[in-house]
């Protein structure tokens, strides 16, 4: 990433920009995660990368998670900010709810990149990627470890 004199506070952003970000980092580790896994084809790479970004899974993840108390206390307040948070629009193809805690989800990711705790971040991210792929297979979710 490139040097800023500024650091962005990720704690001043409304959640909707932390989202924003959040979309975009957890955007960039899917296709990382599925070029790992051999997966090259473009149309391929962009159909396996839906089952990760989308809202359906990210909410469903979120869920998760939540469910097993996975998350710090103050990652609970990012996410209870993220799921509230007033977009004004929702894609055709998901329904409010699904589509609050999908932003939730992103909202949560942005805030940990942007505070610059990688390592949780990376957690979080790899866990989500866990439970994702035991969802397309059809598992259960006891993917923690």
């Amino acid at each position: 990433m490139l040097h800023y004199e500024q650091k962005v506070n990720e704690k001043l952003l409304n959640s909707l920009a932390l989202a924003y970000m959040g979309d975009a980092v957890f955007e960039t580790y899917v296709r990382y995660h599925l070029l790992q896994n051999g997966q090259v084809k473009p149309h391929l790479l962009h159909k396996a990368a839906t089952s990760y970004v989308s809202a359906k899974a990210q909410a469903g993840v979120l869920h998760q998670m939540l469910e097993e108390g996975y998350f710090e206390e103050e990652e609970i307040a990012v996410i209870k900010r993220g799921r509230n948070a007033k977009s004004g629009s929702v894609p055709k193809n998901t329904d409010v709810q699904t589509y609050r805690y999908s932003t939730a989800f992103e909202a949560l990711l942005g805030s940990l990149y942007l505070a610059g705790n990688k390592e949780r971040l990376e957690e979080v991210i790899d866990y989500a990627f866990r439970l994702i792929d035991e969802m397309k297979e059809g598992g259960s979710h006891g993917a923690r470890t």
